[in-house]
C-alpha cells in the first residue's frame, strides 16, 4: 500500500489490533504496526501519542456523547435515568461495532498497562458526567456520587455484554443493572 493513501490513521488501527491479537500487547513496536499498515513509524506519532492510544481511539468522541446527552436530557428526567440514558446510549454505540469491540476488550484485559489507562479514561468520563450534572442543577455530592455510581454500572454492564458467549443487547444489559442498582438502593437494610 502506497505511503500517501487516505485513512492512515484507520489503517493503523487495523495493523495495531491484528499485530496486537497475533503477538500480544506487549510484544509489539510502534515501528510493527506503522509497517504493517504501510507508513514510517514518524507518521503514527501523527495520529497517536503511543501505542496504547490506539486502543482508545474515539474515547473523547464517547464521552462528549454521554456528556451532551445528560445535558440534553428533558427537566423532567430524574438525573439518574438521565446518566443511565447517556451512557446506555453511548454504550449502545460502541457495542454497534461488534467484534472489533470484543476483540479490543480483549487484549486491554491482557495487559496491565491498558487495564490502567482505561480506569483513567472512566475516571476522566465519572469528571464529565459529574460536571454535566452539575449543570443540571444536582447537588455537588449527588453529583458526584451519581456519576460514579452510573460509570460503574455502565463499566460492569459493558464487561458483562464483551464476555457474553452469545450476541446480547447492550440497552437490555444496562437496563438490568440500572434495575438492580434501584433494588440495591432500594432495599431495607
Amino acid at each position: 500500500m502506497a505511503r500517501w493513501d487516505p485513512d492512515a490513521q484507520g489503517r493503523l488501527q487495523v495493523a495495531a489490533m491484528e499485530l496486537f491479537t497475533e503477538r500480544g500487547y506487549d510484544d509489539v513496536t510502534v515501528a510493527e504496526i506503522a509497517e504493517r499498515a504501510g507508513l514510517q513509524k514518524r507518521s503514527f506519532f501523527r495520529h497517536y501519542t503511543d501505542k496504547r492510544e490506539v486502543l482508545f481511539t474515539g474515547s473523547a468522541e464517547f464521552q462528549r456523547t454521554v456528556v451532551d446527552t445528560v445535558r440534553a436530557a428533558p427537566t423532567s428526567m430524574t438525573p439518574v435515568d438521565a446518566v443511565m440514558a447517556a451512557l446506555a446510549q453511548g454504550g449502545t454505540g460502541l457495542t454497534d461495532w461488534g467484534e472489533p469491540v470484543h476483540q479490543r476488550q480483549r487484549i486491554v484485559s491482557s495487559a496491565q498497562e491498558l487495564r490502567e489507562r482505561e480506569l483513567i479514561k472512566m475516571d476522566a468520563l465519572t469528571a464529565a458526567v459529574d460536571d454535566a450534572l452539575r449543570h443540571r442543577g444536582v447537588q455537588d455530592i449527588t453529583a458526584t456520587r451519581l456519576a460514579q455510581v452510573g460509570v460503574a454500572a455502565f463499566t460492569t454492564a459493558f464487561q458483562q455484554w464483551s464476555e457474553a458467549a452469545e450476541p446480547q443487547d447492550f440497552a437490555a444489559i444496562i437496563d438490568d443493572a440500572l434495575t438492580r442498582l434501584r433494588t440495591a438502593l432500594c432495599e431495607p437494610q
